[in-house]
């Protein structure tokens, strides 16, 4: 087992989710819960950084933890500029750019502030891994139909990177030589194309594009969403929350929660069961819209996500897109594993820490 003590950190908009490795192997885990009453006072997002500082640094002293200890901090990436997947090591500029929000508030922009907090006193290396601006594009995806409107990578890259490493290493061959098509199936759906180490094409899922989901609308008839932005009685953040938030299945069956959709379309709801399908077609249709990038010569079809549990759901996607390559299952999510590999893909010397411009 590896020597290496990693501390984990994932920031959510109400949790910190936190963890301990030795190496690749979990040593203990938790997830510290923040009322919204608790953060109703802070302005930013990152103005937080002290408060969870302080939960993390309890949660160590109650576990006799010592945080010198600890070699690496890691923490999950934030919205900075666009930047190729790896691990990379937090510095000044990576901590401005954080701070500054410089795509957008999101609790992940809290990572890197973290990991460098604690690191800092560690003595120790402050990482994030495989943000969700990894942009390995070809410029052909780039290309929207306007020059106005680019098509950007965000997507979910953390996870979507882990699941393609974790099937390369299952048929014995290194990320950098598979191509597979993975579709992170949660509150939002991003489907990615993984070619030789990068991902070339994927839909932007925190712009909405692609498949609806259970919070999201997707890509929506195009003459009509700029008809309803014209209309008087709609302002931006009105129509900002039906496309991301209110959009998608909530829209139509008022839930988000797919076990709860499922199961009224099992019991005989068709409008359930229509919805649930159809979140299902339009998965396939974007797993399908990537074969011909690749002329077909994919090795395999990856499906994770939480979403990914449901038989139902994954039994419908694999009928539609199986005859393009064989579909594997990877449900849930392995953020945490995830973000712990990286780190200590850089300690062990199997890759090196990239640099934040």
């Amino acid at each position: 087992m590896s020597e290496n003590n990693i501390l984990v950190i994932n920031p959510g908009s109400t949790s910190t989710k936190l963890a301990l490795y030795q190496g690749q192997q979990e040593v203990m885990a938790s997830t510290i819960e923040h009322s919204q009453e608790e953060l109703a006072g802070f302005e930013k997002i990152t103005d937080q950084l002290d408060l969870r500082v302080k939960y993390i640094r309890e949660f160590l002293k109650d576990n006799s933890v010592s945080i010198k200890d600890i070699n690496s901090v890691v923490g999950r990436g934030g919205l900075l500029k666009p930047i190729p997947g790896g691990t990379y090591k937090v510095n000044d500029k990576m901590l401005e750019d954080l701070k500054a929000g410089l795509q957008g508030e999101h609790a992940s922009n809290l990572g890197g502030l973290i990991a460098d907090s604690l690191a800092e006193e560690a003595e120790g290396k402050a990482f994030i891994v495989d943000p969700v601006v990894v942009d390995e594009l070809k410029d052909l995806a780039r290309l929207s139909g306007h020059p106005l409107f680019e098509r950007k990578s965000i997507f979910h890259a953390l996870n979507q990177k882990a699941v393609a490493r974790n099937y390369a290493s299952d048929i014995d061959k290194n990320y950098d030589e598979i191509t597979v098509i993975v579709a992170h199936l949660g509150g939002g759906i991003s489907v990615g194309l993984h070619h030789q180490g990068k991902v070339i094409d994927v839909n932007n899922a925190l712009a909405g594009e692609g498949p609806y989901s259970p919070n999201r609308s997707g890509g929506l008839p195009t003459l009509d969403l700029a008809n309803y932005c014209y209309n008087p009685d709609n302002n931006y953040s009105d129509v900002k929350k039906k496309l991301l938030g209110a959009g998608g299945v909530v829209a139509y069956l008022n839930t988000n929660d797919m076990r709860e959709v499922e199961k009224k379309a099992a019991a005989g709801d068709e409008e359930a069961d229509l919805i649930y399908c159809g979140m299902a077609y339009q998965t396939a249709k974007e797993i399908g819209s990537l074969g011909p990038v690749v002329n077909g010569k994919i090795d395999a079809i990856l499906l994770t996500g939480g979403i990914a549990y449901s038989d139902y759901f994954v039994s419908q996607v694999k009928e539609q897109v199986s005859y393009l390559a064989p579909v594997k299952i990877y449900p849930g999510e392995e953020e945490m594993s995830a973000l712990a590999a990286g780190a200590e893909r850089v300690l062990t010397g199997q890759e090196e820490a990239k640099t934040y411009q």
